[in-house]
C-alpha cells in the first residue's frame, strides 16, 4: 500500500512538472508569435507598397501609397493591371491551395472546426504575396483577413512543428492572428477579443491571456517601427446624452439591415458566379478584375484598401453626394470582386460602404439626433462590422481604437448589439461563417458552461508518506 501511494506521489508530481513546462512552452511560443505576427504584418504592408508603386507610380518603392491617388491610375494599364494579379491570384488557388480563396478567416475556422487546427505551411507564405499583389494592383480590398488568415498560419505551423494537442495549436493560431491583427491596425483589446469570438469558439484563461501576451509584442513592436497614432485618427466626440443613445437604438436597426443584406448579396454573386458556363477557381477572379476595372473608369477612388476614403469619411470632409458615390461604386467593385473567389479583405470595404451610409444618415438626421455626420458613421461602421461578423465586442472596440475616440464606444457598443440582434433575425448564418455553413460544416458562436449551476469543487488531498493529507 505505501508502495503504491509513494508511485502516486511521484506520478502526480511528475504530471505537475509538465503541465508547469507546458504552459512555460505556450508563453514562449506566444512571444515569438507576438514577433512572427508583427513581422507577417510589416511584410504585407510593405508588399502592398511596393506592388502599388510599381502599378500605379511606376517605380520602386515599399512605403504605402494608395493605388487611386497615384498618376496611372486610369487606362488600359490600370485594366491589365488589375486583370494580371488575379489571374495569377486564381492560379496560385488552383495550384496553391484552395485556401488561398477569399479573405481567409473561414478557413481559418474551418481548420479548427474540421482539421485539428492544422493550416498548411504553404498558405502562410502564399496568402501575405497574393493578397499583396491583388490588392497592390488595384484589388478593393483591406489587409485585415489575410494577416488574419496569415498569422494563424504562422501560429498552426509552429504547432506542428512541435508535439502540441489540436487545442493547443489552436490557441497558438489564435495568437499568430491577434499578433498580425494588432501589427495592422493597432488594436490590441480587440485584437485578443477577435479570435475568441471568431476562431477558438472557446473563452477560458488560455484563449485570452495567452494571445494578450502576443499582442502586447506585436503593439510594442508596431509602436515602436511604424506609428503610434491610431490609424483612423478623428476628433474626440463630446459627451452622449439620452437623446443620442436613442437614436442609436434606430442606427442600429439599419446597420443590421444593411449588413444581412451586404452578407446576402455577397453569398447570392458567388452562387451567380458558379452558375456562368466554363467557368472556375482561375477564371472567375478574372470576371470580378474585369468588373472592378470598368468601375474604375468612372470611378477610381474604388481602387485599393482607400485608408484615406476612410479618414476622409471619419473627419467630415465629405458631402452626401460623395458618400452616396462612395457607398454605390466601392460597394458594388468589392461585392462583384470578393465573391469571385480571388484574394482579399472584408474589413476596409466594409467599414468604408458602413461609414458611408452613416454619413448620408448623419447629414439628414445630425441635428435631431445631436451627433456629427462623423460620429453617425463611425456607429455605422462598428455596427455594420458587428452584425456582418456577429462580434459584437470586437466590432465596438475595435471602432474605438482604431479612431482613438473611446468617448464613442457607448454608442457604437449599444448600435452594435441592437444591429446584431436584427442580423441574426433576417439571416441564419453571417459574411464569416456562410461560406462553411453553405458546406454542411456547423458553426456555433455561443458558449455555455459544460454543467450550468454546478459548482466546482475543490480537489481532494493526496496523502503524504505517513498517511496524512497533504495540501
Amino acid at each position: 500500500m505505501a508502495l503504491a501511494q509513494e508511485v502516486r506521489t511521484v506520478e502526480e508530481e511528475l504530471g505537475a512538472v509538465v503541465e508547469e513546462h507546458r504552459y512555460a512552452f505556450l508563453v514562449g511560443a506566444a512571444v515569438v508569435l507576438g514577433v512572427a505576427g508583427f513581422g507577417a504584418a510589416w511584410t504585407l504592408l510593405r508588399l502592398i507598397g511596393f506592388f502599388t508603386h510599381l502599378a500605379f507610380y511606376h517605380r520602386i518603392a515599399a512605403a504605402y501609397a494608395e493605388a487611386h491617388a497615384g498618376p496611372f491610375a486610369y487606362g488600359l494599364g490600370m485594366l491589365a493591371a488589375l486583370v494580371g494579379a488575379n489571374l495569377l491570384a486564381g492560379l496560385a488557388i488552383r495550384f496553391g491551395h484552395p485556401a488561398l480563396s477569399g479573405h481567409g478567416i473561414p478557413e481559418v475556422m474551418e481548420s479548427v472546426l474540421e482539421k485539428e487546427s492544422r493550416i498548411p505551411l504553404r498558405v502562410a507564405l502564399l496568402k501575405p504575396v497574393f493578397s499583396a499583389l491583388v490588392i497592390g494592383f488595384g484589388s478593393p480590398f483591406g489587409a485585415e483577413g489575410p494577416i488574419i488568415q496569415t498569422g494563424g498560419a504562422i501560429g498552426s505551423v509552429l504547432g506542428q512543428l512541435v508535439a502540441t494537442t489540436a487545442n493547443e495549436r489552436k490557441v497558438l493560431i489564435a495568437c499568430g492572428a491577434a499578433a498580425g491583427m494588432t501589427g495592422i491596425f493597432g488594436t490590441p483589446i480587440a485584437a485578443v477579443l477577435l479570435p475568441v469570438e471568431l476562431i477558438t469558439f472557446e473563452f477560458s484563461l488560455r484563449t485570452v491571456a495567452l494571445p494578450a501576451i502576443a499582442v502586447a509584442v506585436a503593439y510594442v513592436l508596431r509602436t515602436t517601427l511604424l506609428d503610434a497614432a491610431p490609424l483612423f485618427a478623428m476628433h474626440p466626440t463630446a459627451s452622449i446624452g439620452p437623446t443620442a443613445l436613442a437614436w442609436c437604438l434606430a442606427f442600429g436597426v439599419l446597420a443590421g439591415a444593411e449588413a444581412a443584406g451586404i452578407t446576402a448579396a455577397l453569398y447570392w454573386l458567388e452562387d451567380a458566379y458558379k452558375r456562368i458556363p466554363g467557368t472556375g477557381l482561375v477564371s472567375r477572379p478574372v470576371l470580378g478584375a474585369l468588373f472592378v476595372g470598368l468601375v474604375a473608369f468612372a470611378a477610381p477612388d474604388v481602387l485599393g484598401v482607400g485608408y484615406d476614403l476612410l479618414r476622409t469619411v471619419l473627419n467630415d470632409q465629405a458631402t452626401i453626394g460623395q458618400l452616396a458615390h462612395l457607398l454605390v461604386a466601392k460597394g458594388a467593385a468589392w461585392l462583384v470582386a470578393l465573391a469571385s473567389g480571388t484574394v482579399g479583405g472584408v474589413l476596409a470595404p466594409l467599414f468604408i460602404v458602413a461609414g458611408a451610409t452613416g454619413g448620408i444618415v448623419g447629414h439628414l438626421v445630425g441635428a435631431a439626433s445631436g451627433m456629427s455626420p462623423s460620429l453617425v458613421a463611425l456607429v455605422f461602421m462598428g455596427a455594420v462590422f458587428g452584425a456582418g461578423a456577429r462580434i459584437v465586442l470586437t466590432a465596438s472596440l475595435f471602432a474605438a481604437e482604431v479612431t482613438g475616440n473611446f468617448a464613442a464606444v457607448v454608442p457604437v457598443l449599444l448600435a452594435t448589439a441592437v444591429a446584431t440582434i436584427v442580423a441574426e433575425q433576417l439571416l441564419p448564418y453571417n459574411i464569416m461563417t456562410g461560406k462553411l455553413v453553405r458546406r454542411g460544416v456547423e458553426v456555433s458562436l455561443d458558449y455555455f458552461a459544460r454543467n450550468p449551476g454546478a459548482r466546482r469543487r475543490r480537489p481532494a488531498a493526496r496523502p503524504g508518506r505517513d498517511g496524512s493529507p497533504v495540501r
